[in-house]
């Protein structure tokens, strides 16, 4: 394919700088938003995310955990309520955002779709579109809800067939990782189709975004910072080297003097043995719990607030704490989502 093996190297020098930039800055490109990578005789920015709740995202959002047995209650709202962003008249200008994505009806909404709302509202010259890289999420809510929504393919291919001729695609990853280097290699298959091809940044890829993502967690939180309370945030986690920004985050989150901020994951490090181990080493009553995801999913539903065993709530009930769970993404939260729009408007001034 034309220019093919040119945005495979962009997402290996993108892999390449994430290794660099997380011990000083965070794991992603220290690109600007307008760094890019040539796609079909046309340039394309290549910083991705966690969606946090793939197998790393973003954000997400969750991951896949098997198809959902019979006797489960999946009652998490009215589908119908949440706007898929699946229409067609879409014109010569697109922003597609991808998520990983979730089922849980009203957390979608008000997470995904609020960020989706947000671009919106900013980028009136761009149709908003939605696609998600998780197909047992699209499967289970097309089978439950009877409402289909785009996987990347399904979006791409509408893109095409509406005669789209500047697409910009912004991620709900959290950050740079295993995910968004297939959205790439996915996006790459139809770079021929369009003029111009370029990708917003992550939530989690300059300093900037660290220190802003800090602020907004710690001021979401406010209120139950009394001095006896251990504020745990709990993220996915991933194998790829971009885990570094869990880390990364609470070493800030220390720094700044937010000793009783802890952050960990559900399938890496720091692990929640590893959150548990220093939240003891305090002198704290209560325990807070929050997904840091874009939404709040299984993960957050069952690893985190579950009743099960293993469950993060469970694991700190029986060390004594009195727990207390929040069920909210990332997505909810207003700065946060500011951030996902700067990073929009990045990738489209950098094509203007």
């Amino acid at each position: 394919m034309k220019n093919l093996k040119k945005i495979c190297a962009a997402v290996a020098a993108v892999s390449l700088t994430a290794a660099m930039f997380v011990g000083c800055s965070d794991k992603s490109s220290e690109s600007e938003s307008g760094s890019k990578a040539d796609i079909s005789a046309t340039e394309a920015e290549v910083n991705n995310g966690e969606s946090s709740e793939s197998s790393e995202t973003s954000d997400s959002s969750e991951a896949p955990t098997g198809e959902p047995e019979d006797d489960e209650d999946y009652t998490t709202g009215d589908a119908s309520l949440d706007n898929v962003r699946n229409e067609d008249g879409i014109g010569d200008n697109e922003l597609l955002v991808l998520s990983f994505g979730t089922s849980y009806n009203d957390s979608r909404r008000l997470t995904i779709g609020a960020i989706e709302g947000a671009i919106e509202d900013a980028v009136p010259d761009y149709s908003v579109r939605r696609g998600f890289t998780a197909n047992i999420v699209i499967d289970h809510v097309n089978r439950r809800d009877g409402i289909l929504i785009d996987d990347i393919d399904a979006a791409l291919k509408r893109a095409v067939d509406n005669g789209v001729k500047n697409l910009v695609v912004q991620p709900t990853h959290l950050m740079n990782g295993i995910e968004y280097d297939e959205i790439i290699e996915k996006v790459a298959g139809y770079s021929d189709a369009f003029d111009k091809v370029v990708f917003g940044e992550p939530l989690l890829t300059s300093d900037d975004d660290f220190k802003r993502v800090e602020n907004a967690i710690v001021d979401w939180t406010s209120e139950y910072d009394d001095g006896e309370t251990a504020i745990c945030f709990m993220g996915h986690g991933t194998e790829h080297e971009a885990n570094q920004v869990y880390q990364k985050m609470q070493d800030m989150l220390t720094a700044d003097g937010h000793t009783n901020y802890f952050v960990g994951t559900v399938e890496a490090e720091p692990s929640l043995e590893d959150v548990l181990a220093q939240v003891k080493e305090g002198n704290y009553k209560r325990v807070i719990l929050e997904p840091l995801m874009v939404v709040a999913g299984d993960h957050a539903n069952n690893d985190m607030a579950g009743d099960e065993e293993d469950s993060w709530k469970s694991a700190f009930e029986a060390e004594g704490f009195q727990v207390e769970c929040l069920l909210r993404g990332l997505g909810e939260n207003e700065e946060i989502r500011k951030i996902y729009v700067e990073h929009a408007q990045a990738a489209i001034d950098s094509i203007e």
